[in-house]
């Protein structure tokens, strides 16, 4: 039986693992930095530049970032530069370095106009970075916030990051942050037949992890190509614990502008794959939804283009369906509104299109919602899938229940 000790906020935790998940080279940073209260506020690993400032010294750095990366109003990359470390270049994922893209719009390579560092896009072809990419860096920083959502695509991106800089000896740093979801596990967990871009690993459409843990359980589970490890260190959340409730300071994608979104986009995104808009092309994304199949009904909306949405499903056409702007969230993945939409389209030969599966992670979802199977007994065929991913999670969970404060 391997041991891990993480020391997060002068405290010790103990994880047990029953295969090598104790990788010497996963560290999990010990928290130093006093200069909060106990009372503090939630500070994302980006603020406790005491952890990660002395690992940079002399080093060529990349970065993966994105418009969250910042701590307040300064941009990680700005805040290595005034702090005089060498940044050679930025990685940047889906929506591109400053969040600007549209979901599955190309993004080119470029240059930062405000700095002039190169900017390699993540996304498209170029997943994954070459040696090419990484010749002359010494040590990857990675800093973008996670919505807790299996399809969210910045998880895939951290997956060919660490797979990259592990086949080329260079270690990587993630700056923890909190997870809107942290507290949340539900729904399929991926079939590795269904695996792509929106779904690179087994686990839930909610894991209830941040991204750090969720780094150390791609390299525990040896996940990346040929089970490779990544000398992996996760700088901490300071003032955290699971049950923390923590509003995002910068919407993490176009399309997700506000807490509202944020928290229904986990059960909205499984009507993606359909025929139905989730309000793409409006003021109100994955706060409605609606398809034209779906009228005559009490609330309709027309998608336009917008700056979110350049080309939105059902352009111009009025789509009848559910407005939930203003209720309250459910916990957990609701599908209560899939088995709605699917029930009262008035063409169910044309409701699933072919990507349904990369979504569900399984095939059997799509067969369920036909049959007319209900959510309950959906939801009981999950169980067994979630009690194992449970127990795997376990071994890499950073943050307990209740808040670990720093000591003084």
């Amino acid at each position: 039986m391997a041991l891990v000790k993480v020391t997060i906020f002068g405290l010790f935790l103990t994880a047990c693992a029953s295969h090598p998940t104790s990788d010497p080279a996963t560290k999990t940073a010990k928290t130093q930095d006093t200069t909060e209260a106990h009372t503090g506020p939630v500070r994302p690993g980006i603020w406790q530049t005491k952890l990660y400032f002395p690992l940079l010294p002399g080093k060529r750095i990349a970065v993966v970032a994105n418009q969250t990366s910042v701590r307040g109003n300064i941009h990680l990359v700005d805040l290595l530069l005034e702090n005089h470390f060498q940044v050679m270049k930025v990685f940047a994922p889906e929506h591109g370095f400053r969040g600007d893209h549209d979901a599955g719009q190309r993004v080119e390579n470029a240059r930062d106009p405000q700095t002039g560092l190169p900017i390699i896009s993540l996304y498209g072809k170029h997943k994954k970075p070459t040696p090419q990419d990484l010749q002359n860096i010494d040590i990857i920083i990675f800093d973008i916030q996670d919505v807790g959502a299996r399809f969210y695509t910045y998880l895939s991106t951290l997956h060919y990051v660490m797979e990259a800089a592990a086949e080329n000896h260079i270690p990587v740093v993630v700056l923890d942050r909190p997870n809107p979801h942290i507290d949340e596990i539900d729904g399929p967990v991926m079939e590795p037949e269904f695996f792509s871009f929106v779904g690179l690993h087994p686990v839930p459409i909610l894991y209830g992890m941040t991204i750090g843990e969720y780094a150390r359980m791609i390299n525990g589970e040896g996940w990346l190509r040929g089970g490779i490890r990544a000398e992996l260190t996760v700088i901490p959340i300071r003032n955290y614990d699971r049950r923390t409730p923590y509003t995002l300071p910068v919407k993490p994608s176009p399309n997700l502008p506000n807490r509202q979104a944020v928290a229904l986009y986990p059960s909205l995104c499984l009507l993606e794959p359909t025929d139905v808009s989730v309000g793409r092309g409006t003021d109100w994304p994955f706060q409605v939804f609606g398809a034209p199949d779906l009228c005559p009904a009490d609330f309709s909306f027309v998608p336009q283009p917008n700056d979110a949405s350049h080309h939105p499903k059902h352009q111009g056409e009025q789509c009848c369906g559910k407005d939930l702007r203003h209720i309250a969230p459910p916990k957990g993945l609701h599908i209560e509104w899939l088995i709605w939409a699917y029930t009262h389209h008035r063409n169910k030969d044309k409701f699933f299109n072919k990507y349904f599966e990369r979504i569900a992670g399984t095939a059997q979802l799509r067969r369920q919602i036909q049959n007319g199977v209900p959510a309950d007994s959906i939801r009981a065929s999950w169980r067994k899938g979630l009690e194992k991913f449970k127990q795997i999670r376990s071994r890499y969970l950073i943050y307990p229940q209740e808040v670990l404060r720093v000591e003084h």
